[in-house]
C-alpha cells in the first residue's frame, strides 16, 4: 500500500481528512494513477500510521479520510544515531539508503583526520536535499514509520563528544584492545539511546581512538574481517536489530 507522511499531528482520529500536497499529491495522481476509495497509509514522524482512503481530488492536492489510527509496529524500540565519517563519492548515498532500511533514527556525518572527502557547508548543503530524499524513499519502501533526518557534517571531536552522551556508545575500530560488538550488546540492558560512530576509508587515527576513549566511547570491534566504510554501518545495525528485536 502507498504509505507517505506528515508533520506529527496527533489530534487526527477516524472520519478526519488529512490533506496531501506537492510531489506526493502529483504522485498519486499522476504516476500512481489512483482513484476515490483508494486504500493509502500516512506516518506521520511520531509514530503513529493512519489508514486512509482517498477522499478527492483538486488541481494541486488530494483529500484522504483517515479510517484508523495505529501506533506503529515497524519501528525498533530503540533509537540510534549513526555517526558516519564522510566517505569518497557516491558512497554515503549507499549508507543512507542502507541505514534507513535498517533502522536507524538519524544520521550525523563528520569530518575526521583520514578524510579525503571534505565538503563545506555549501557543497554539502547543494547535496543535502538528495541525502534526506534518499532517506524519505528507503522509509516508505520499507514501511518506516518516520523519516529519519540526515543532518550537516561536524567536525571529529564534537560527533564524539555527542555520541558519548547515548546509553550505548559504539566506536567501531579494526585495531587491537576492543570490546567484541556481541559482548557490549548483550551486556547492555538500557537500549534506549544508541550511537554507533564508523570512520572513514582509512580508519581512525591513534589520537582519535584514545579522544574516543577519553569520552567513555565502547571501542568495538566487529570480528576478523576489515569491513568497507559503506558495509559497516548495514553489519552494525543489523546486529543491534538480531540483539534487541528479534
Amino acid at each position: 500500500m502507498p504509505r507517505f507522511f506528515i508533520t506529527a499531528d496527533h489530534g487526527l482520529k477516524s472520519g478526519d481528512n488529512i490533506e496531501i500536497t506537492g510531489d506526493d499529491a502529483r504522485h498519486i495522481s499522476f504516476s500512481l494513477r489512483m482513484a476515490k476509495g483508494d486504500p493509502v497509509t500516512v506516518c506521520d514522524m511520531a509514530r503513529y500510521e493512519y489508514s486512509c482512503v482517498i477522499d478527492g481530488f483538486t488541481d494541486h492536492s488530494v483529500t484522504l479520510r483517515v479510517v484508523s489510527v495505529t501506533a506503529s509496529e515497524n519501528e525498533p524500540p530503540y533509537s540510534v544515531t549513526l555517526f558516519q565519517a564522510m566517505p569518497k563519492g557516491t558512497k554515503f548515498d549507499t549508507i543512507v539508503q542502507k541505514a534507513v532500511e535498517s533502522g536507524v533514527s538519524r544520521i550525523i556525518p563528520f569530518i575526521s583526520s583520514r578524510c579525503v572527502s571534505r565538503p563545506s557547508d555549501l557543497k554539502f548543503g547543494n547535496k543535502s536535499e538528495r541525502y534526506n530524499r534518499i532517506s524519505a524513499e528507503a522509509s516508505k519502501q520499507c514501511g518506516r514509520a518516520i523519516i529519519p533526518e540526515v543532518g550537516y557534517p561536524v567536525d571529529f571531536r564534537t560527533a564524539v563528544s555527542m555520541a558519548s552522551k547515548s546509553a550505548i556508545p559504539i566506536f567501531c575500530y579494526e585495531g587491537d584492545g576492543t570490546v567484541t560488538l556481541k559482548e557490549l550488546l548483550e551486556k547492555s540492558e538500557d537500549c534506549s539511546e544508541i550511537s554507533v560512530v564508523i570512520g572513514p576509508e582509512g580508519g581512525f587515527s591513534h589520537e582519535e581512538v584514545e579522544f574516543a576513549k577519553e569520552c567513555g566511547m565502547a571501542i568495538c570491534g566487529l570480528g576478523r574481517r576489515i569491513l568497507r566504510c559503506e558495509t559497516a554501518s548495514g553489519f552494525v545495525l543489523s546486529c543491534i536489530s538480531y540483539r534487541y528485536e528479534l
